[in-house]
């Protein structure tokens, strides 16, 4: 009922566009701050790494350390990029409001990071909004790109399993003979 009420009704989908705008904000800001201020993670996940999350004397998220210190850090210059022009991407996503749900999951994800890393800051505020986001789905963008974006992505996923449905059949056929 409520799920239906996010993903069907109009009045929604307009708070749906205040919410993506100060979320999508949020994370352009970030993202250009990062790419025009020389951003490097190296430090950042360093010290997420001896700095770890605790309870009592047990590191609470060992396998997100172990992550960090086996992939992150040896490649702290890709994540740097990744993390910076992610940012950007989830932002823009979510101010144009083309692919907002996609934008709104991969922000969350970024969010987990951070917060894994012990870092609080807005990070649960960015997760309730896009939580909101995502279960509205495509009425969350129903006042942006997504009203032209998604239906034209369906279409092209239906055209190519159709062909696939076809090569499937003529194969079949090319068997039995």
């Amino acid at each position: 009922m409520i799920g239906q009420f996010l993903r069907e009704n109009k009045v929604v989908a307009g708070i749906m566009v205040i919410l993506r705008l100060y979320l999508g904000w949020a994370w352009l800001s970030s993202g250009v701050g990062k790419v025009t201020g020389g951003f490097h993670a190296g430090g950042f996940l360093e010290s997420a790494v001896t700095n770890p999350v605790m309870k009592g004397e047990e590191v609470l998220y060992p396998v997100y350390v172990t992550f960090l210190e086996s992939v992150a850090i040896p490649y702290a210059d890709l994540f740097s990029l990744v993390v910076a022009w992610g940012e950007i991407l989830v932002g823009l996503g979510l101010i144009t409001g083309i692919l907002t749900s996609a934008a709104a999951f991969f922000g969350v994800a970024m969010n987990m990071s951070f917060l894994f890393a012990g870092t609080i800051s807005t990070n649960p505020l960015l997760i309730l909004i896009s939580i909101f986001i995502m279960a509205a789905g495509a009425n969350a963008g129903r006042f942006g790109g997504d009203r032209w974006v998604l239906p034209y992505l369906r279409r092209q996923l239906l055209r190519k399993r159709e062909d696939l449905h076809v090569k499937i059949e003529q194969r079949e056929g090319l068997l039995q003979k």
